[in-house]
Parts: C-alpha cells; structure tokens; sequence
C-alpha cells in the first residue's frame, strides 16, 4: 500500500524521475555494448566499432580499421553482446512483471517453476545422450539441449498453472505454493539424476547450470529474440493492470481488470522470455531480482517506469557480467551465473539492509 501511497500523491515527480532514468539507461546500454564489444584479444575501439557497423550498412565514417576487427566484430563480439543485453533485458522484465502480478519483491521469474523444469529438462537430455530427439525427430545435436529446456520449462508452468486455477480463476497465493512445491519436486528429481551420471554428463551438468552466453550467434540471437521480444512487448502493455494490483485483486477487480486475464498473460510472456533464454544461456540468476529492486528505489513502483527501466538496467548488467566472465580469467571463461551471482547477492544483501535501515 506504501507503493500506492508514493504513486498517488508524486505522480508528476514520478513521471519525470522516470524519463531521465530510462534516457540515461539507453545512453548507458549504448555505451555498454560499444565498450564491450571492443574488449578482448582483438582491441576495437568503440569509433572503430561504429564504423564497422556503419560500413557493413553501406556507410563509409572515414575510420580506418582491419579486416580482422571486422571479422571479430561481426562474427562474435557483437552477436555475443547483443545475445546478452537481450536476455538480460527479458530476465528483468519477466522479473519485474512477476514481481507486481505476486506483490512481492522476493519474486523472480523461477517462481512459476520454468528455471526448475528447464534444468530438469535439460538434466535429462544429457543424461539420454541425445537420445530423446535423435531417435525420434533428427533434430540437429547442438538444437536438441535448447529444445529440452524450453519445453520442460514450459510443461512446468503449465502444471503450476493447472495446480493454481480454481473454478475458472487463478489464485496468486495458490499460484505460489504450486511454484515452490513443484520447484522442490523437480530440484529432487534432478538430483537423482545427477547422482546417477557419469563424468561426463556431470561436467555437461555443471557447465550448463552455471550459465554461459557461449552460445552466441546470429541465428541464436533470432531464435531467442523470436519469441522472447513479442513477450516483451505484452508485457510492456500490462504496466496499467499491473499497477492497479498494486492495489490488492480485489481492488483492481473492481477497477475493471480481469486478473485471472492479467496473471495469465503474465505467466505467458515470462515463459516465453525465460524459457527461451534459460534453453540457450543457461541459468543466470539474480538479474531478474536485483535490477527491478534498483529501479524500484530510484524511480518508485510505477510499472510504466520500472518495467523498461528494468530492462534496461538487465540488459547493461548482463553484458557488463558477461565482459567479466569472458576476460577476468582470460584466455579461460568464467561461468556466468558465477559472476552475477557474486554481484547480485552482495547487492541484494545491501538492499535488504537498506530497508531494514530505513524501518528501524
């Protein structure tokens, strides 16, 4: 209700508190992307870069650069760092948005269960060898680890959706306990397959379940930005459903939203946006938790702001990660979700402080 409270007498502050926070955002995203893009064993400047990019459209800057800063950039910086920026901006969003449709700031997108069927899945994937797709469809060996992980992600959500819908409604409450029983449920299974693996399987295991954006590339950029940007954009339409549940259900039911309908899309668009992400990169965890809090606490609770500033903000922290993890142990890779989680803990361990700070 505090939340409400801060909407509803500095709307106007609010508003213009958002504009310049999501301006400088872009500007910061732009300038994360151009920096990353050039750091490595091939140095790009970031004009270089510009330049490389403006050629390739057909535009000469008058920049000098070589044919292999061309080749490194276009065939495996970029993809890489917009593959990450795109995640990064989908695993926020998905995370600020389940944060409103449960009115709790605890909530991550793991919550509806896709992260934990799609590490069940993708467990059981490598523990069949390529077995489930080779022998059935002849889906192509690097595509079948992906396509385990999205569809057990989704089967996930589906029973925790199936578990929580009562008379033709859902309940956020039941929707919850649905979340946490089946994510237990599913954590016991992949345990028991682990435990069974082999030496190999367990590395496969481990590498996969730390996170990684080494599978970047153009085509998997347009397989992950396929679904994952149309949910985006649903989301980016529920912002007004979403602040109205600040309210309680109740209350936003009788402002006129169905929020069986709200909860739903919801549901939808964060699978869509995590499980696709989580097929190709992994688990990466903390983004989808840490960004919205922090622009949560600079711009207020409006989801018109927090929604794309949270994407935003995801976008720039995963590319900035993914820089640390790919040069802080060079010529070796860092996993990932190593690297935001031992940013994203410390940070979220301030922000509970903070809070506390402020109550007591």
């Amino acid at each position: 209700m505090a939340a409400v409270n801060v909407l509803a007498t500095h709307p106007q502050a609010i508003r213009a508190t958002g504009r310049w926070l999501i301006g400088g955002l872009a500007v910061a995203l732009v300038v994360s992307v151009l920096f990353a893009s050039g750091v490595g064993a091939v140095a790009i400047t970031p004009i270089q870069s510009v330049a490389i990019i403006a050629d390739r459209l057909g535009l000469d800057l008058g920049v000098p650069f070589t044919e292999q800063q061309r080749a490194v950039l276009l065939t495996i910086r970029l993809p890489r760092v917009l593959f990450g920026a795109l995640i990064g901006a989908g695993l926020a969003m998905a995370g600020a948005a389940m944060q409103g449709v449960f009115r709790n700031p605890l909530a991550d997108p793991g919550i509806i269960g896709v992260s934990s069927g799609a590490a069940l899945a993708a467990v059981l994937c490598i523990r069949a060898n390529g077995w489930l797709f080779g022998k059935a469809g002849g889906v192509p060996a690097v595509y079948q680890l992906p396509i385990a992980a999205f569809l057990g992600g989704s089967l996930a959500v589906y029973a925790v959706y199936r578990l929580a819908r009562r008379e033709g409604t859902l309940s956020v409450g039941l929707l919850l306990l649905a979340g946490i029983a089946l994510a237990m449920l599913t954590e016991a299974l992949r345990g028991a397959l682990i435990f069974a693996a082999t030496d190999d399987q367990l590395r496969s295991v481990t590498f996969w379940s730390l996170g990684s954006l080494g599978a970047a590339s153009w085509v998997n950029l347009a397989i992950v930005a396929l679904p994952a940007i149309p949910a985006m954009a649903l989301l980016g339409r529920l912002a007004r459903p979403l602040d109205a549940l600040l309210l309680g259900e109740a209350e936003a039911r009788h402002l006129g939203f169905d929020v069986t309908t709200i909860t739903r899309t919801a549901m939808l668009a964060a699978t869509l946006i995590v499980g696709s992400a989580v097929a190709f990169a992994g688990i990466i965890g903390f983004i989808g938790l840490v960004a919205p809090h922090l622009i949560r606490l600079a711009a207020g609770p409006s989801h018109r702001t927090l929604l794309p500033g949270a994407a935003l903000l995801g976008a720039c922290l995963v590319v900035l990660a993914d820089l640390l993890a790919r040069t802080i142990v060079s010529p070796a890779e860092m996993p990932l979700g190593v690297v935001t989680a031992s940013l994203g803990a410390p940070c979220f361990l301030w922000l509970l402080l903070r809070e506390r700070g402020f109550r007591s």
